[in-house]
């Protein structure tokens, strides 16, 4: 068993490309007595195993097992610094960061007008790029050398700092508490998904009210609208207000449009922002649109000003697949999905350490709703299965519910009856431990429990009752957030008109885009 440390150091140098490893040989290769080195070694060791081995490593190294630590811990931060110089892991906060500490090396040579020269034009570049946190230290430090050499090169000098310092603390308390805002909403939704019952509504409208600072928008900078924009995006996104989320996504990305420069910056921000404008447009079911953000989001991924690196690749692919699914989904086209689906559990492995488990539950759970149309109940039951089954994760209890759910209505539609009542049994108290039994649930559990006792003859008018019952609910602020997980209603139409449930999503799908 191998401990953490030695994990990342072994995941660090798998995840790097032949150019970087490359430059990490040539870096160590700049001095001459490091190119028999046990670091270098010991990189060359691991760079060519498949998996960790501590005994392979002793055997093909000089290395004892007391040095190993500390060799392992020397090289894991040899690879950051050679990382550090790579021309591709280069960018606007790694620039400032570089000149701050050039200030810091020249004002400890008593170079004070030389560190303050510095110091303005780093200013400049931090400002442009809102990059607040880093302006506040420039800021500090211009403090610091003015109280103790006086430059007399600006009249005001003192008052300008006191006042610039003034602004930015204001801004920097806004955006932290924005931040924490957008922060603790989220952490909400995945542990619990949409609010469902009005007092958890309450609940959360009470939290973002009075956790939400006050301030005057007009001297808010990109960070801190970014920050209020994400925050009412979540607010909304629990209350289940998508026509809001919408808006509030529009605004995301119209900010990033108005700084332009900033995408280059926050590539995965901007990418995010374009990622919940199409889950609201699917929330909303408005597809002509859906399709279209979806093309220029596909396009997006092209441009240049998107950095290509491991970080965005994996979020893309998040991104960019959820939400093809979600338009097979809306356009009732569940045949074919088996090369996408290929696509995805490739693309899972290849990302598995840097997607976290969350994110690919929700693409099993997908997968599942993509066979589950298909009609191939038993390979939606086999994806709804990596979730039920997986006792070590803490995911959204919404999430959880409704697999146990769907995982009933696909045993039913596979035949699997002597299956059905032992299932019915599990998800009940399931759902009672979660407190998630809403009326469309029971309506769902009281259906299929019967099932057994309901002649073939009476199937249909059954079908029709229980179509009516949950039809009432389809607008109802708290209920309908069964049909956002399951259509329920035109899985029903299918068994009423006896069509396939992807005919019947594709018909009304039709029927919206006249």
């Amino acid at each position: 068993m191998t401990n953490e440390q030695t994990d990342n150091l072994f995941t660090l140098i798998k995840s790097l490309s032949p150019s970087e490893k490359r430059q990490f040989s040539l870096y160590v290769g700049r001095i001459g007595v490091n190119s028999d080195s046990k670091f270098l070694n010991l990189f060359k060791v691991m760079a060519r195993e498949k998996k960790y081995d501590e005994k392979v490593i002793l055997a093909n190294t000089k290395i004892s097992k007391q040095q190993l630590s500390n060799i392992k811990a020397h090289l894991y931060k040899q690879i950051l610094i050679s990382l550090r110089l790579n021309p591709a892991h280069q960018s606007i906060p790694v620039f400032i960061r570089e000149q701050l500490d050039f200030a810091s090396i020249l004002y400890r040579k008593g170079l004070y007008k030389q560190s303050l020269k510095l110091l303005d034009k780093v200013k400049a570049t931090a400002l442009h790029y809102e990059e607040k946190s880093a302006l506040y230290e420039i800021l500090e430090w211009e403090k610091i050398i003015e109280s103790q050499y006086i430059t007399r090169s600006i009249q005001n000098r003192a008052e300008t700092l006191i006042r610039e310092t003034e602004d930015l603390i204001y801004l920097n308390v806004i955006a932290n508490k924005l931040s924490n805002l957008s922060l603790g909403l989220y952490g909400i939704y995945l542990k619990r998904g949409y609010a469902r019952t009005e007092k958890e509504a309450m609940e959360i409208k009470n939290y973002f009210q009075d956790k939400m600072p006050d301030f005057e928008f007009s001297r808010l900078g990109f960070r801190e609208k970014l920050w209020l924009y994400k925050s009412h995006l979540w607010f909304n996104f629990i209350s289940q207000d998508f026509l809001a989320c919408y808006r509030y996504s529009k605004k995301w990305i119209e900010l990033f449009n108005e700084n332009p420069h900033l995408i280059r910056i926050h590539p995965i921000l901007y990418l995010k922002g374009n990622h919940y404008l199409l889950e609201s447009l699917f929330y909303l079911n408005h597809v002509k649109v859906f399709e279209k953000v979806l093309v220029d989001l596909e396009t997006t991924l092209k441009d240049p000003k998107i950095p290509d690196d491991d970080n965005t690749a994996a979020l893309s692919f998040i991104y960019l697949y959820s939400n093809k699914l979600n338009l097979r989904f809306m356009k009732g086209e569940f045949s074919g999905g088996e090369i996408l689906v290929e696509k995805i559990l490739k693309r899972i492995k290849k990302f598995e350490t840097r997607i976290d488990a969350h994110h690919i539950m929700v693409f099993y759970y997908k997968i599942a709703s993509l066979y589950f149309g298909d009609g191939n109940n038993k390979k939606c039951i086999e994806f709804l299965g990596k979730i039920i089954n997986n006792n070590t994760l803490e995911m959204r209890e919404d999430l959880m519910c409704f697999s146990r759910i769907l995982n009933l209505v696909a045993h039913y539609e596979a035949g699997l009856d002597y299956h059905l009542e032992h299932l019915i049994k599990s998800t009940y108290k399931f759902l009672i431990r979660m407190n998630d039994l809403h009326e469309v649930q029971k309506e769902m559990i009281k259906f299929l429990r019967n099932l057994p006792e309901i002649s073939p003859l009476d199937i249909k008018d059954e079908f029709r009752k229980l179509h009516a019952t949950l039809k009432q609910y389809e607008d109802h602020p708290f209920e309908r957030r069964a049909f956002l997980y399951l259509d329920i209603i035109s899985w029903l139409e299918s068994k009423i008109e006896e069509h396939p449930i992807a005919d019947v999503i594709e018909s009304k799908y039709k029927v919206l885009s006249r």
